[in-house]
């Protein structure tokens, strides 16, 4: 497969992640509202079975903002492969900001808030530092030597 393919690919992929994004970030209420008894009942056998108290509801939603952004990051990733990783946290920071500010603006029962900017964010660099680390563990050792300034021969 070619590259430009490849990358054609990848970018449709974004594109499609973007539909289930847009739901979970602008359902009319908030996504856990379903199961928010059941998540404190599990919360409160944890914590009776040694889990520390630090595991808590903001916790578990800081977890889940974080996890939600890495599949962002990492397509996003493939999808402009010239691109560092701290470019790519700006795309998560631009998507996450976009998102908290259309909560805000047109979802009452929705809170905005400035920590999701920063684990939407969060997760986006983690997703790309993903890939980055994987790309670069995948060339061969011959290719890393041959390119490293320490092991070069002069003329």
């Amino acid at each position: 497969m070619s590259i430009l393919y490849e990358q054609r690919l990848w970018r449709l992929v974004l594109a499609a992640m973007m539909v289930p994004l847009a739901l979970i970030a602008f359902w009319p209420s908030p996504v856990d509202q379903p199961v928010a008894g059941q998540l404190a009942s599990i919360l409160e056998f944890l914590h009776s079975h040694g889990i520390p108290n630090w595991v808590n509801y903001k916790f578990v939603e800081a977890s889940a903002n974080v996890a939600l952004f890495i599949p962002l990051g990492i397509v996003s990733a493939l999808a402009f492969p010239k691109k560092t990783w701290w470019q790519i946290g700006a795309l998560g920071l631009l998507v996450s900001g976009c998102i908290e500010l259309g909560q805000f603006l047109f979802l009452h029962d929705r809170i905005a808030s400035p920590s999701d900017i920063v684990t939407n964010t969060s997760g986006a660099v983690i997703g790309a530092l993903l890939v980055a680390y994987s790309v670069k563990k995948e060339r061969p050792a011959a290719f890393r030597q041959r390119t490293s300034p320490s092991n070069r021969t002069r003329d």
